[in-house]
């Protein structure tokens, strides 16, 4: 998209999120009836991410050349993206133990709603199973990406191994993806009326401004500690960004769209054609944007790690048990490949969040505590999600510049 176009675009997305919120904090509920705005343009989103993340992947790493190089780069995009995380839940874990949200809080036990006791049994075992699906078809109607990107992977490195005679296939997919990034163009032209249309029907369902602040007040040191980690976090992603790769402020503001697209979606898969298409326009190479961002788009969750494990000690305060170093260490621990790994099945982040609370043995009743505003504190923590894929694809493009 031409600059000018992307400036126009942008500013007109920032009015969107603007007014969905006025509107939707001072009419509260009867901006509902705006929320089929939101949803077709969140379907359309949706429409692309499957297709695009298949030819994406595919042409990226059949661009790499021989399996060494494939392996080299995506063993270095993993461990970048696994210290990220570790980054962000310690970060949680020490604002967390400074703010203390949970202590002295007086709250009715809950009941265990119906769809998290159906994780309860959700083990580590099932994060493994779900990189490889039966059926991709399936896989790719739910949008469980971490499965379709495993295969994309595997299908790139056999078009390798085919020679020649892989060539057609590799154009084939060449094309579809420069044809996929056009359809994304035209879609974000719908953005401001779709984001709009998110973020005031969602302040609706919550009953206003007024409501939504009542709802804020019984949890609000928790809301506090979440977006004081998230915002820690995503400073220090900034310095990681500046100081390896000397790229600041203008890069950070060529991401507005895709971090405004994902503060109104809640949906870091939804943001992937937005955030890919920012980062070829902040010249970042194509096989990170390829390859590094669809990746990323599901196994970087950075904010969520960082609210999974801020949300667990908040838990344990709340019914007052105190977690010593060693279940912090297991806290820490499992946060950090939870939320990598759960990315391939359903309803990930209520997964994650299931497995760390049976880690240290809390009940998953406390999570009841936390519906309230987990709505809200999920578009802040998704923005992060995505500002570090942003920020892990230019990283991997400056440190790897021979495979790029």
């Amino acid at each position: 998209m031409e600059n000018r176009k992307a400036l126009i675009l942008l500013v007109f997305i920032v009015i969107g999120v603007l007014l969905g919120g006025f509107t939707g904090w001072y009419w509260g509920s009867a901006m509902t009836s705006v929320e089929w705005l939101g949803t077709l343009f969140l379907n359309a989103l949706k429409m692309t991410i499957v297709p695009l993340i298949v030819s994406a992947v595919i042409t990226g790493v059949a661009s790499m050349g021989g399996t060494a190089k494939a392996g080299r780069y995506g063993g270095f995009t993993l461990i970048y993206y696994t210290t990220t995380t570790a980054l962000a839940v310690f970060i949680g874990l020490v604002v967390v133990n400074i703010i203390r949200p949970g202590e002295g809080l007086a709250f009715d036990r809950a009941e265990l709603p119906a769809d998290i006791a159906e994780k309860a049994g959700t083990g580590i075992s099932d994060i493994i199973l779900s990189l490889v699906s039966p059926n991709l078809i399936k896989s790719a109607s739910e949008t469980q990406l971490l499965p379709i990107i495993v295969f994309s992977i595997l299908l790139a490195m056999a078009v390798n191994a085919a020679g020649p005679k892989g060539e057609p296939v590799r154009a084939f997919f060449d094309g579809l993806n420069d044809a996929m990034m056009k359809i994304v163009e035209w879609i974000m032209y719908f953005a401001p009326i779709g984001i709009f249309g998110l973020i005031a029907a969602r302040l609706g369902k919550a009953g206003g401004g007024e409501a939504f602040m009542a709802q804020i007040k019984g949890v609000g040191w928790h809301v506090v500690t979440v977006m004081t980690g998230l915002s820690i976090h995503f400073i220090v992603l900034f310095l990681i960004l500046y100081f390896i790769t000397g790229h600041g402020i203008r890069y950070y503001l060529g991401m507005f769209r895709a971090l405004f697209t994902a503060f109104g979606t809640a949906s870091s898969s939804a943001t992937l054609p937005i955030t890919m298409e920012c980062a070829l326009e902040n010249g970042i190479g194509i096989k990170p944007v390829r390859f590094v961002l669809p990746l990323g788009s599901t196994v970087n969750m950075d904010g969520t790690a960082l609210y999974e494990a801020a949300a667990v000690m908040f838990i344990a305060q709340a019914y007052g048990i105190e977690m010593g170093i060693g279940q912090q260490t297991i806290i820490f621990i499992t946060a950090t490949l939870a939320a990598i790994g759960a990315a391939g099945i359903p309803e990930a982040g209520l997964v994650t969040m299931v497995i760390v609370l049976q880690a240290v043995g809390l009940p998953l009743e406390g999570i009841s505590l936390l519906l309230s505003v987990d709505w809200f504190l999920d578009r802040l923590r998704t923005s992060v999600n995505v500002w570090g894929d942003a920020v892990g694809a230019a990283v991997i493009d400056r440190l790897l510049p021979e495979e790029s």
